[in-house]
């Protein structure tokens, strides 16, 4: 029973240390960056390519697992346009930390899915992350985007 006792406030610390969130700069400008966020998950879940481009620069670079780098936001755009049957059912990302200086900011953590095959059968996915923001006309938009999976 002790050793319960003992346990519950260790267990407790891990759990919020593995969801703390560290976040500097300017309120505003992280508030935007949170929502751009949640917006291009649901952008992935309706499988709206034309809006999940428009989240990069034009300029923009992506690195996807295991390919080139793939360059510019119509290159982008063709990478995120489904393809046959399978879709994203759930989409998730979760920032560890964002950093905002200027017109730049960074954020890295961890994303989460769940595909659904033809088949109707779900896969479940997670991985890390790293992306590279630029502020442009007012709006935040992805210019470095680098993810990988984890098992």
């Amino acid at each position: 029973m002790l050793t319960r006792l003992l346990l519950a406030p260790i267990c407790l610390c891990l759990c919020f240390s593995a969801h703390s969130q560290t976040l500097r700069g300017n309120a505003r400008d992280l508030k935007q960056i949170q929502a751009a966020i949640v917006d291009f998950s649901q952008q992935i879940m309706a499988g709206n390519a034309a809006a999940i481009g428009a989240a990069y620069t034009p300029d923009a670079r992506l690195f996807p697992p295991a390919r080139d780098i793939i360059i510019g936001r119509e290159a982008i755009l063709q990478y995120w346009t489904p393809s046959g049957a399978s879709r994203t059912s759930y989409h998730r990302i979760m920032p560890t930390e964002i950093v905002v200086t200027g017109k730049t900011a960074y954020d890295h953590g961890y994303y989460e899915g769940k595909t659904r095959g033809s088949d109707g059968q779900e896969t479940a996915w997670r991985g890390k992350y790293v992306i590279v923001w630029k502020k442009s006309k007012g709006k935040w938009l992805i210019y470095l985007d680098s993810w990988n999976r984890v098992p």
